[in-house]
């Protein structure tokens, strides 16, 4: 007899895992057991069967357990894998601290679903253009980006400076050291 999976046993089996700590997900390599009803909003929100998942604590359950392999995200536990989509990037970047400035500034990002990274060489900012708008992002984890939010990004420009990369000028931002690049800039020479 073949199970489908649902939502009800990836959260009793992810719910299980979390009283134990993060779950070792670079550890478990379960069997594919197909495709879930279950979606990631650009704008964040979770939905299965088409319905927005209205817990926080359930989504944040649930982000626990999210894997990206290849261009394919799923939800694994120890003993299964499931398939689900996500329309943009699987986490949200809802807010950010800056401490220090210029060089020494260190940028602390915040998801919707309580991720808390700072930008540095391993967790890097990227800007891509889709439709012609910027669309930036910052790596979390395991290959897991998080879509800044519009409100983040552009106090986050308020911040940015001119610096020469390669010969090229850029306009970007500075965090641990580390210059990312937010677009090229005209000739300041």
């Amino acid at each position: 007899m073949i199970v489908k999976p649902d939502a009800e046993a990836l959260l009793s089996a992810v719910t299980k895992a979390a009283k134990k700590g993060p779950p070792p997900l670079h550890l478990w390599n379960p069997p594919f057991c197909g495709d879930i009803d279950m979606r990631i909003a650009r704008d964040g929100t979770w939905f299965y069967n088409g319905t927005p998942i209205g817990r926080a604590t359930m989504v944040k359950l649930f982000s626990s357990i999210l894997k990206k392999e290849g261009d394919a995200y799923f939800l694994v536990t120890p003993v299964e894998k499931v398939g689900i989509k996500v329309d943009d990037a699987p986490l949200l970047a809802v807010d950010f601290t800056a401490t220090g400035e210029g060089r020494d500034q260190v940028l602390c990002f915040v998801t919707k679903t309580e991720d808390e990274v700072e930008a540095d060489v391993d967790h890097p900012i990227k800007v891509d253009l889709i439709n012609g708008e910027p669309a930036p992002y910052i790596h979390v984890r395991s290959g897991l980006y998080a879509l800044i939010d519009r409100k983040s990004f552009y106090r986050l420009i308020e911040l940015g400076c001119y610096e020469v990369q390669d010969g090229q000028s850029w306009f970007g931002l500075w965090s641990h050291g580390q210059f990312f690049k937010v677009i090229p800039s005209a000739d300041l020479t």
